[in-house]
């Protein structure tokens, strides 16, 4: 054998470890941020907030780039627009949770309506029916950030960014146990 082919099998054994390894990470924050929503929600408000004023520097530096062209002004004030928006929620991170809470509710009920239409558009397949219970669910958590906002700034966020963690969190281990139980069933073990 080569020692090309020697080292493959390790490379994937690693990448597997790791893949499990960030897998348990991802399960442990998707619970701490259902345990304690207000700070997940908080730490996803910073961070949408610093990739604002990145974005804003981008379109600055995009602009530097475009100079000659009459499009620099908007790509300019588009700069400006995006380092303000960001550098408010940065300066302001619960008012910048609260409009992110209402942006989600208004992004779930979008959600919704389009699962809706979906699913009425292939009622006739299998499984089409799943289209509308994911509809429904949405619609519910939809309405629930809605009645509740801005009430619901302390837990919808982060709840909601936590169970998405966690079930990513557990789809990928399950993904990366059963990846090595295949490399250790083709090793013989």
């Amino acid at each position: 054998m080569s020692s090309a082919s020697m080292g493959l099998p390790t490379l994937v054994k690693k990448s597997i470890t790791w893949s499990i390894t960030l897998s348990v990470l991802m399960i442990v924050a998707g619970f701490l941020a259902i345990v304690v929503p207000p700070v997940a929600g908080l730490a996803v408000t910073i961070l949408v907030g610093w990739l604002l004023v990145f974005s804003g520097i981008m379109h600055f530096v995009f602009a530097w780039h475009i100079r000659g062209t009459g499009l620099i002004i908007w790509e300019i004030l588009l700069g400006i627009v995006y380092v303000l928006a960001g550098g408010y929620v940065l300066l302001h991170p619960l008012v910048g949770m609260a409009g992110l809470t209402l942006a989600l509710a208004i992004y779930l009920f979008a959600e919704a309506v389009l699962e809706f239409i979906v699913g009425f558009q292939l009622r006739s397949r299998r499984g089409s029916g799943w289209l509308f219970v994911d509809g429904a669910i949405t619609l519910i958590l939809a309405a629930m950030i809605w009645r509740a906002w801005p009430y619901s700034t302390e837990w919808a966020l982060g709840i909601i960014v936590g169970v998405s963690m966690l079930f990513s969190g557990i789809s990928r281990l399950m993904f990366s146990m059963a990846a090595r139980h295949l490399v250790n069933q083709a090793r013989g073990i």
